[in-house]
């Protein structure tokens, strides 16, 4: 398999431009693509050679619509083929604009609804601490699907468990019929999480608040990209 040309960052927008044809949902992945990189580049510990090895870190993208920025981190990555951008969505093509699990490696859930990647990396995470595994579980959810109710039964069971094997990535791009009062961070500070805020597009500020440690805490990174 062919690695994608343009190592580092620099590549991944040329990537994503690749694909075309989903405009209502172009902004909803442009606003993932600095968080997808740092995640894949200099946090997670997962590679294209273990993708079934026990102890890898899983990567939930709950935020399934509009997975371009995703498809493009993985191209970049080696999981698959950057040809196989070019066709995207076509009827023959693995690459849905929802991913699947099945059909392309890499994807450890198909999202669809949402609301669903949450609960299930929090019963993933517990799976994990019994088998007694180090492998990290990291979902990312958009600002707006925290209105869905599977999540707030999710966080407050995370919180009284004490999954510190569990990251969750907000993006907040401003899109939440709600909000949160004192902000999307508090929400889940208090449930007993550790929280911080950060520059979705920082991406030093981004893995810094990564690799933070959270002993005995899940942990949430807000990424704030604002409204385009």
């Amino acid at each position: 398999m062919a690695v994608a040309s343009g190592a580092g960052f620099a590549g991944i927008p040329a990537l994503f431009e690749r694909m075309s044809g989903d405009e209502k949902h172009e902004w909803a992945a442009a606003s993932t693509l600095h968080v997808l990189w740092v995640l894949y580049d200099r946090v997670l510990n997962v590679s294209p050679d273990r993708l079934d090895d026990p102890d890898r870190d899983r990567f939930l993208l709950s935020k399934g619509h509009g997975p371009m920025a995703y498809y493009a981190v993985l191209a970049a990555k080696g999981f698959i083929d950057p040809s196989t951008l070019d066709n995207w969505t076509h009827w023959d093509s693995p690459l849905g604009q929802h991913p699947d699990r099945v059909l392309v490696p890499g994807v450890e859930i198909s999202s669809g609804s949402l609301g669903h990647g949450l609960p299930i990396g929090v019963g993933l995470a517990m799976g994990l601490r019994i088998q007694g595994r180090s492998a990290r579980v990291v979902v990312l959810v958009g600002d707006a699907e925290l209105d869905e109710g599977s999540n707030h039964e999710a966080i407050a069971l995370a919180g009284r468990l004490s999954l510190d094997n569990l990251t969750v990535v907000v993006v907040d791009n401003e899109s939440g019929t709600h909000g949160w009062p004192g902000g999307v961070d508090r929400r889940f500070a208090v449930e007993g999480w550790q929280a911080s805020t950060v520059d979705g597009r920082d991406q030093d500020a981004l893995h810094g608040a990564f690799t933070e440690a959270h002993p005995g805490r899940p942990m949430v990174v807000v990424a704030r990209v604002g409204k385009r």
